[in-house]
């Protein structure tokens, strides 16, 4: 099994079948920070378009099926199963709209019992393990919702663009809204080249994973055999060994780096110097009504 290809989580794909990549790297970040801001104190049904969107967007990206499709579904199941165990976890808590507790406190949590929940589910057994009862709230609802809404928002908008985006052109786009602060004195070219450095070490992570997990299908360890302790044990020492080859590879880097006593680092130079065409006019041109409109509707309709 090749992660490497068959999950492009963070890695940028080549290719020209996408209309993604005609969007300028500037529009695409400020896109990108509406999707990764604009949930924070936000209502659900925010998050859900939101949600929505990033899912439509994907669809009719016409990025490869191959590229997406598997990363989509694991962070799809992701999210829901997080949003259900936050769900599940904050059912049986009870939320006081007032901050002042009433001296007939317990009277008006049995008269109002029947709107807080939204959800009863009875009590079942199965063999010898009980179940229930339990009360899902509209609160342990909403929380339910904005866990499960903000994982896939944030990942998967992130990688969107990372599929879509070369690094050079990230660097390059992030350097541009830095400006200002290059003329202050801020080191925003060793910064950003430590951005490029960790942005090219993510297939270096993903590549020391598939080696861990080769590795031990290489061995067909049966770990019904070997039982729970010596199974966490063997677990655990991978861990160990995929973060000690993680530093490893650190540590040459850093060496490789150290050898040479100067390294010219001159952003500008990554700036993309493909033609302006009319479909990349109109791309663009879209991508920053969707920016304007996009405010506008947070304001009007994302708050709490």
């Amino acid at each position: 099994m090749n992660i490497l290809t068959k999950f492009s989580i963070g890695q940028y794909v080549y290719g020209n079948r996408s209309w993604l990549r005609i969007i300028d790297s500037r529009l695409k970040l400020i896109i990108l920070f509406i999707f990764l801001i604009s949930p924070i104190w936000a209502g659900p049904v925010w998050r859900i378009s939101l949600v929505v969107c990033l899912i439509f967007i994907t669809f009719v990206s016409l990025l490869p099926t191959r590229v997406w499709w598997r990363s989509f579904t694991l962070l799809s199941l992701l999210s829901i199963g997080i949003g259900l165990l936050s769900l599940l976890a904050s059912s049986d808590i009870q939320f006081l709209d007032s901050p002042i507790r009433d001296p007939n406190e317990l009277n008006l949590i049995l008269e109002s019992q029947g709107k807080w929940n939204i959800l009863e589910i009875p009590s079942y057994k199965i063999g010898f393990i009980s179940f229930g009862p339990y009360n899902v709230s509209k609160k342990a609802f909403e929380i339910g919702i904005k866990t499960s809404t903000l994982i896939f928002t944030l990942i998967h908008s992130v990688n969107l663009v990372l599929l879509t985006t070369s690094q050079e052109d990230i660097v390059w786009g992030l350097n541009w809204f830095l400006i200002p602060f290059r003329k202050i004195g801020f080191p925003i070219d060793k910064w950003l080249f430590q951005l490029l450095l960790a942005l090219r070490f993510i297939p270096l992570v993903q590549e020391e994973f598939q080696n861990i997990l080769k590795s031990v299908s290489v061995r067909s360890i049966n770990f019904k055999n070997l039982g729970f302790k010596k199974s966490i044990n063997i677990l655990l020492n991978m861990v160990e060994r995929l973060f000690l080859n993680i530093f490893l590879r650190i540590d040459q880097g850093a060496d490789s780096l150290l050898s040479k006593k100067y390294i010219p680092i001159n952003i500008n130079k990554f700036k993309n110097l493909d033609k302006i065409t009319p479909l990349s006019l109109v791309f663009n041109s879209l991508s920053i009504c969707f920016i304007f409109i996009a405010i506008f509707l947070r304001k009007q309709y994302g708050a709490l």
